[in-house]
């Protein structure tokens, strides 16, 4: 099981396309999307080992100018293929030992 989050990110108009590629590659599922306050916002489902270096990627992608917050929401099943990772990461910290 792992720890799954709410994210509301707020991002300028002409970004809207780098932070969602961001976002798919740290396998978030993205709920919904509307304009605020001059921005875009994006909701989304992130689970929280994709988001440890996220503030310094959205910086990046937005040139300082995207918001963005996290509140949890619950634990889900890890997805096969990152149990299987996992799993081989672990066995190979096992036999270094």
């Amino acid at each position: 099981m792992e720890p799954v989050y709410n994210l509301e990110v707020l991002v300028p108009g002409d970004r809207m396309g780098d932070v969602m590629s961001d976002l798919q590659g740290r396998r978030a599922i993205v709920q919904g999307m509307s304009s605020e306050k001059g921005f875009e916002k994006i909701t989304a489902r992130v689970p929280l080992a994709e988001m440890s270096n996220y503030s310094t990627a959205l910086r990046s992608n937005t040139g300082g100018r995207a918001m963005y917050e996290m509140s949890f929401f619950e634990y889900q099943q890890v997805p096969p293929d990152v149990q299987e990772q996992l799993l081989k990461e672990y066995e190979e910290s096992q036999e270094e030992e």
